[in-house]
């Protein structure tokens, strides 16, 4: 505060030097060109009351205006509109001055009164604008000679010429601390060739970029394209991934709009999927969420943490997060403590594997609604414990339908996988049963039970990517499974977001299929990670291909053969046909699974799968082609 207080009386200071130079220069011309001003003595004391007057008026009107707590070096257009309605209002308060102190103090002035009167005004209204002026232009000036004589200085293109573009280059222009030096912008609007932004040039397009940055060696490219889709912002980044410049980007209108910041950032590997922002129905989503009490089982993990970030987002009576390993819980717990301090989720250590606990939470809890994302899901670790899948994955669902039932829930949505589309590992036929009792219930119970089936999920834990990071970190190799593999991905909130909606579309039964988009190529995934690294793929980092792992697919599936799709009202989020389950063979096959998890034999395990998930298949054979396991 004192130092605020310090900066503006250093102003005011300046002002009333400007108010008296204006004072000065209008007694030089006063003195030099009227008549009845030949005497400086004479004007001085006819000018100094109505001076005094008229700078302190001015003053007291821009102090009320706002305008000595501008920044001046980093003002905007408003603050410059700002300005010049105080400067307009103070010419005719000082012209009004004067004429006043004619009208009702010293009558008869000498000839010429008038004109310096409007003189006087005209260029103190004037030195209120160059004190401003100066010190955006010494600032300015001061960044130019840093940004031309370091050596250091970063050689900056634009892509974009519209406006996030003009801010980037205001606020890159206005702080002398950064060291960028601006050589240009791209934009594909023709018609902005040659114009300038920010006083850059529009040197060409996006087939341009290349070119330039060979020409200009350019260090850093800045996407400013906050409106443009996915797929426009993909195209760019892969123009731009032909560089070896360092890439940065505006976040897009949906995540500024999330985040409420305007900034720069690296770019990700979700802006090379070229996923569009979601739209939910909030109005059909708070119809069932606010209110209400909301139980989300593995709620510290990976989609159960963003499912409790979103959940809390349409304000429900009690979120209860349910999971076996209390770190993570804990983490979410205060983070949602710090963002909802008057609704704090209910943090609940236990295990889905606990049919007892299970009754104890829900009895007391008695959730409305419930997410049960809690499951064992890394293909290779379910092949060697396969016992763990049927306890943790079966078992844990058969326990948590059992008890949404038994204490009136009214709708039930379980996390699935595309893994459980014509399964080849114990992982994904373990989803599979988990999808098949959840169908199997709906038949059996007035809750509302689902499935929300989707692929990979983007720097979730244990995904490829954060893999991928830790071995271009320690120089490489990145090792992939196959050249040829593919997967779906989508990022944690685009999932999170659609699993809530699909919620709200539950009439019970249904299987919900998210759009993943295109399936992308774990191969063309590890060079974009390389190159956004900073290093050539095969050249700096070599890619490694070291065969498929137990149980593991060349591509994933989401539909089985016998299920069709149905639309719903939401772009991004289809049904498939329900197959007819009976909830009394499901418990025959349930109880069989346990009995051959208890024997710990890990063949026997293997074929009481086989039996109980149809659809599971050998991974050597898939849709009647041959695909070796290496």
């Amino acid at each position: 505060m004192k130092r605020n207080f310090l900066r503006k009386w250093y102003v005011v200071f300046f002002d009333l030097l400007g108010f008296f130079g204006a004072f000065l220069m209008t007694a030089f011309l006063a003195t030099s060109d009227f008549k009845g001003f030949n005497n400086f003595e004479w004007f001085f004391v006819l000018f100094f009351i109505p001076l005094i007057v008229s700078a302190v008026v001015t003053i007291g009107l821009a102090q009320l205006q706002g305008i000595y707590k501008v920044m001046w070096r980093y003002c905007t257009v408003m603050d410059g509109i700002k300005l010049l309605k105080t400067v307009f209002i103070n010419f005719i308060l000082t012209v009004g001055i004067f004429l006043a102190f004619e009208r009702f103090v010293l009558r008869n002035m000498p000839m010429g009164w008038r004109k310096i009167a409007i003189c006087y005004s005209f260029l103190s209204a004037c030195s209120f604008i160059f004190v401003r002026a100066g010190v955006y232009i010494v600032n300015k000036y001061l960044k130019y000679l840093k940004t031309r004589t370091n050596e250091q200085g970063k050689r900056i293109l634009i892509v974009g010429a519209g406006a996030a573009a003009a801010v980037i280059i205001h606020d890159l222009r206005s702080n002398i601390n950064l060291t960028y030096d601006i050589i240009g912008l791209v934009d594909d609007d023709e018609t902005k060739k040659g114009l300038t932004v920010g006083g850059y040039e529009v040197l060409g397009n996006r087939d341009d970029i290349i070119k330039l940055c060979k020409k200009y060696r350019v260090d850093e490219i800045l996407i400013a394209m906050p409106s443009a889709t996915g797929e426009q912002r993909k195209e760019i980044i892969e123009i731009c991934n032909q560089t070896r410049c360092k890439i940065k980007t505006v976040p897009s209108v949906d995540q500024m709009i999330t985040s409420g910041k305007f900034s720069l950032r690296s770019i990700e590997i979700d802006d090379i999927l070229a996923r569009d922002p979601i739209v939910l129905d909030n109005a059909g989503i708070a119809n069932y969420v606010t209110g209400r009490t909301v139980l989300i089982t593995g709620g510290g993990g990976s989609i159960g943490s963003e499912l409790c970030r979103q959940i809390m987002k349409f304000h429900p009576a009690k979120l209860v997060i349910f999971d076996i390993y209390e770190n993570n819980a804990y983490d979410i717990q205060m983070e949602l403590n710090e963002k909802y301090p008057s609704n704090k989720p209910k943090v609940v250590i236990g295990s889905v594997r606990d049919l007892a606990r299970l009754e104890v939470v829900f009895g007391e809890e008695k959730p409305d609604i419930v997410f049960h994302a809690a499951a064992h899901k890394h293909v290779p670790l379910m092949e060697d414990s396969p016992r763990e899948a049927i306890l943790n994955n079966i078992m844990g669902t058969y326990n948590t339908v059992k008890c949404a039932d038994k204490f009136g829930t009214k709708k039930f949505v379980m996390i699935s996988t595309d893994k459980a589309v014509n399964p080849t590992n114990i992982m994904g036929a373990s989803k599979r049963m988990c999808e098949m009792i959840v169908q199997a219930m709906q038949k059996n119970s007035k809750t509302e039970f689902v499935s929300v089936r989707f692929g990979n999920v983007l720097n979730s834990n244990g995904s490829v990517i954060p893999l991928f990071k830790r071995q271009i970190a320690k120089g490489g190799p990145v090792t992939i499974t196959h050249k040829d593999i593919t997967r779906f991905f989508m990022t944690i909130p685009e999932a999170a977001q659609l699993v809530i909606q699909a919620g709200a579309f539950a009439k019970g039964g249904e299987i919900f299929v998210l759009d993943m988009g295109k399936p992308v190529k774990i191969y063309n995934l590890a060079q974009n990670i390389i190159r956004l690294a900073g290093y050539r793929p095969d050249i700096d980092i070599e890619i490694k291909e070291i065969g498929l792992r137990p149980g593991e697919k060349l591509y994933e599936e989401l539909l089985m053969n016998a299920e069709g799709l149905t639309s719903t009202v939401h772009s991004k989020i289809f049904i498939g046909k329900q197959i007819d389950v009976d909830m009394a063979d499901i418990e025959e096959r349930v109880k069989e699974l346990l009995e051959a998890a208890n024997s710990h034999d890990k063949e026997r395990i293997r074929e009481v799968m086989h039996k109980a998930v149809p659809t599971f298949v050998e991974p050597e054979v898939i849709n009647n082609e041959v695909v070796k396991a290496h």
